[in-house]
């Protein structure tokens, strides 16, 4: 193993969480090593007063990163999976995907112990349009307004009390050990996760392949499946960590995968959810195949309207 190893990273308190996360755990296994953090200021990091799905473009908090592992000046980046978009760049891979943290959303709230307990017309805060859109359809009489910022702050405006309620990824919050502010967990009947939330994955260089086999031992074969066939997913829908598009997958056999995909209108009026079941031996293609089958049901005219253009 090399004897320093730059991880890219966002500034982030969560982004360095986990880049501090895979720093121990490569020292640990090469003691000879130092690994250090360069923290990386990305697109998304400086725009916070406008929602994401307004700003536009897709690698909103991985890009600059990206652009420093394709100019030498790191060596691998440590993302949260479900901000990295379907297509990357060329000479970019993600070779490692950790064992997923808990996938699903947490409620967060002082006053409820769910969102079916809030009372009519409260305020929900989150800036993902795949929780807007699927809370809108449970709830539609609550008024769901944008929040973004860094889990910290979108906690302390929780406290401030400019919501009632505010939605997170549980996984944030556990890696953030801050699980006690979850009320509770939604579930996939309720609400599916982002493609590859709570998975973290290592990107780095396709010719750094020496570098890749010292780190595989990162690697964890089930989340990897399942993250595969989500992307897989995301990829044919040409969708992006701000679109109203879930997917969850899960290993139910030894040998055989479950995903469920969801597109929703941002209003939450609409929603087409499927689920497919095949053998591990395609992920990626059992992703293609679920949005076929989803944008022949009435997925494709819902994301023809949020893109702006027709899906083919």
């Amino acid at each position: 193993m090399q004897k320093i190893i730059r991880i890219g990273t966002r500034a982030s308190l969560l982004a360095l969480t986990q880049s501090n996360w895979i720093k121990g755990l490569i020292e640990a296994r090469y003691p000879e090593t130092t690994v250090e953090l360069v923290k990386i200021i990305t697109k998304g990091d400086k725009i916070t007063d406008v929602p994401l799905a307004k700003v536009g473009g897709k690698g909103l908090f991985v890009k600059e990163i990206e652009e420093a592992l394709l100019n030498n000046e790191v060596d691998i980046a440590v993302h949260s999976m479900k901000d990295v978009p379907a297509e990357l760049p060329e000479g970019l891979h993600i070779g490692i995907i950790t064992k997923r943290e808990n996938p699903f959303d947490a409620f967060v709230s002082n006053t409820c112990a769910t969102c079916r307990e809030l009372p009519q017309g409260a305020r929900v805060g989150t800036s993902s349009l795949r929780r807007k859109s699927q809370l809108a359809n449970i709830r539609p009489d609550l008024v769901i307004e944008d929040l973004r910022g860094n889990l910290d702050t979108r906690l302390r405006k929780l406290d401030e009390g400019q919501y009632d309620a505010i939605i997170l990824a549980a996984a944030g919050l556990n890696r953030l050990k801050l699980s006690d502010r979850a009320k509770s967990f939604f579930s996939e009947e309720e609400m599916l996760p982002a493609v590859a939330q709570g998975a973290v994955g290592i990107e780095l260089r396709t010719s750094d392949a020496e570098l890749l086999a010292g780190l595989l031992f990162l690697d964890d074969q089930e989340t990897s499946l399942a993250v595969r066939a989500e992307r897989g997913f995301l990829h044919r829908l040409q969708g992006g960590c701000q679109v109203p598009i879930a997917g969850f997958a899960r290993l139910v056999a030894k040998d055989m995968l479950h995903l469920i995909g969801l597109v929703a209108s941002v209003t939450g009026e609409r929603v087409v959810r499927l689920e497919l079941c095949e053998d591990t031996s395609d992920p990626e293609g059992l992703g293609v195949r679920l949005a076929e089958a989803l944008l022949a049901e009435g997925g494709g005219e819902i994301l023809s309207e949020v893109y702006g253009h027709t899906m083919e």
